[in-house]
């Protein structure tokens, strides 16, 4: 297989971005986080007007600037003895109940440990249309989400979910819990999402982003939270947290959004926010079947809803998602 080509960015130093620090503009252009930028430029990989500059060099308007960007190096995926649990599972494909805290495929910083080596640790057939650090996958969960998520074991397979997803044919509704109340019963929001230009890691409501829609109904209002099911009309990253953050309602537990404070009021343990993907609805790849996939709450999460509720027998013996209708039509 040939080596990856090195990815080339050229672009202008707009009037608007004069004075901006070179990292800032490098980030934002090649849609990198600060610290990429950052190395790029001290390793001489951006030239304006064919010289290096440092990072914090402030453009001029009109200066060209052309930013190399080197493949990352090669990495061989590992199979790994990982225990999974399986909510689904034949010979077209899998759906995984992802425990929160997993890495859905390896990257940078993440090369073992991740959902696609604990696949590849199992020895079961996966497809190859996505590429071998994403063998199989026909969609994601953000690493502190946890729920169902569809992996195909054959390209046909991957090819006819890949389309169904794509064409809104797949039904993936969330159970999270907001802080405040929302103002009525049900909420949509439609709201394009992109990066966020300041802070790589993030994602925002940018009215050049891509199309997002979410509709939210509320299960229940308990004292300072809503328990909330979450559709999801399109899949993008951090869609579901974005959204509710852009109404003043972040999901508990999300440092990222501002739903971080107030764990201990809401029951909940470090690095867990409270979204789980608990439902997916679609036609077999293969048969046309349709398949209902459910997955129970965690239990960290049922602690949660029994401490906000003032409910205890939540943690243990009564299924909160069940009692507040989450699996109810409509």
């Amino acid at each position: 297989m040939a080596d990856a080509a090195a990815r080339v960015v050229p672009f202008t130093i707009a009037p608007a971005d004069a004075g901006e620090r070179l990292d800032l503009l490098v980030a934002r252009a090649c849609d990198l986080s600060r610290t990429q930028a950052a190395t790029l430029i001290a390793t001489g990989q951006v030239l304006v007007e064919g010289r290096a500059e440092k990072a914090s060099y402030r453009a001029v308007a009109g200066e060209a600037v052309v930013v190399t960007i080197p493949p990352p190096p090669g990495r061989e995926v590992v199979p790994e003895q990982i225990p999974l649990v399986i909510a689904y599972e034949d010979d077209e494909l899998v759906v995984v109940d992802k425990a929160a805290g997993m890495v859905v495929h390896p990257a940078p910083g993440n090369w073992t440990g991740t959902l696609v080596n604990a696949l590849m640790g199992r020895g079961e057939p996966l497809a190859e249309g996505g590429g071998e650090e994403r063998a199989g996958l026909v969609h994601r969960l953000d690493k502190d989400t946890s729920g169902l998520l569809i992996v195909a074991k054959t390209d046909t397979a991957h090819r006819a979910l890949s389309a169904a997803l794509a064409a809104r044919q797949v039904t993936r509704r969330y159970v999270a819990v907001c802080w405040g109340h929302l103002a009525t019963d049900t909420q949509t929001v439609d709201a394009p999402i992109a990066r966020d230009a300041r802070d790589r890691t993030r994602m925002a409501i940018t009215p050049g982003g891509k199309p997002a829609r979410t509709d939210f109904v509320r299960l229940a209002r308990l004292d300072s939270v809503d328990l909330l099911r979450a559709h999801l009309h399109t899949g993008r990253t951090h869609q579901i947290r974005v959204h509710l953050a852009s109404i003043g309602h972040p999901v508990i537990g999300d440092d990222t959004y501002g739903g971080g404070g107030g764990r201990k009021l809401a029951g909940l343990p470090p690095q867990r926010h409270f979204l789980h993907a608990a439902w997916l609805r679609f036609r077999h790849p293969a048969s046309g079947a349709l398949l209902d996939v459910r997955s129970p709450l965690p239990p960290e999460l049922r602690r949660s809803i029994a401490t906000l509720s003032a409910m205890p027998e939540f943690e243990h013996t009564t299924d909160p998602l069940v009692h507040f209708g989450f699996f109810d039509e409509g």
